[in-house]
């Protein structure tokens, strides 16, 4: 998911968390140096140097193309320094299925981090979208739609903790090609499945006549008139 505040959609088709995030086309993006990692290492004769050539060639390929199309520069070499310490830790290990480690231990953190958000009642969902939209935390003084972001963050936390529960067994049985296959069928896919079912979470959760996640309604709006940003209006 990304930070980039995103224009209103096209008239006469409802809005949706694809519209504001745009998560699925850098998860695309994040599959593609582990399918290059088991191409070359099956190609090389379960070679890790070969594996990791192809990785990071592949990492550093996606990242000048995603410099090209606009991405912000400290995003795409955050991606790139991931595939890099991945190969790090399969080269100073010498075993393949460890270039799979790093994301397995950042998806057990994210889904601790998620279920705390949703605790402490700062949902990372409802954080995302608040920055997407420039409204900061204007969105948490809205009672419903901090509700249905704590629900709708649930979702997120569920895809982590289906990542884990996966890529554990396949880890320890050092199953590289199963690891890479279910890397591409739970990022991609599972990113646009979690947008489309979180965004319907988070919808159904909101009381009819809401303005919506662009308008929260916050007490003193309440109170008052508005304009159509949701912030309560003066009168002379």
């Amino acid at each position: 998911m990304t930070g980039t505040p995103q224009q209103e959609p096209p008239a006469g088709r409802p809005e949706s968390l694809a519209d504001l995030l745009g998560g699925r086309r850098g998860a695309v993006d994040a599959t593609l140096p582990p399918v290059a990692f088991a191409v070359g290492w099956l190609l090389g004769g379960e070679s890790l140097w070969a594996g990791v050539g192809a990785a990071v060639v592949t990492g550093a390929a996606v990242a000048l193309w995603r410099l090209r199309r606009g991405d912000r520069p400290r995003s795409v070499l955050v991606g790139l320094l991931a595939v890099c310490v991945a190969a790090l830790i399969a080269l100073r290990t010498g075993r393949a299925a460890d270039f799979f480690l790093l994301q397995l231990l950042s998806n057990a953190a994210s889904a601790l981090a998620w279920a705390v958000s949703i605790v402490l009642r700062w949902p990372l969902l409802g954080v995302v979208v608040g920055v997407a939209l420039g409204q900061r935390g204007r969105w948490r003084r809205d009672p419903a739609l901090l509700r249905a972001y704590g629900r709708g963050s649930w979702v997120w936390t569920a895809t982590y903790v289906l990542r884990v529960a996966v890529f554990v067994p396949l880890y320890l049985g050092g199953q590289v090609v199963a690891l890479v296959v279910a890397r591409v069928a739970l990022t991609w896919p599972l990113v646009a499945a979690a947008l489309a079912v979180s965004w319907v979470v988070v919808r159904r959760s909101l009381p009819a006549g809401h303005p919506g996640l662009r308008h929260p309604v916050t007490p003193a709006a309440q109170d008052g008139p508005s304009d159509v940003t949701g912030r309560p209006t003066t009168r002379a």
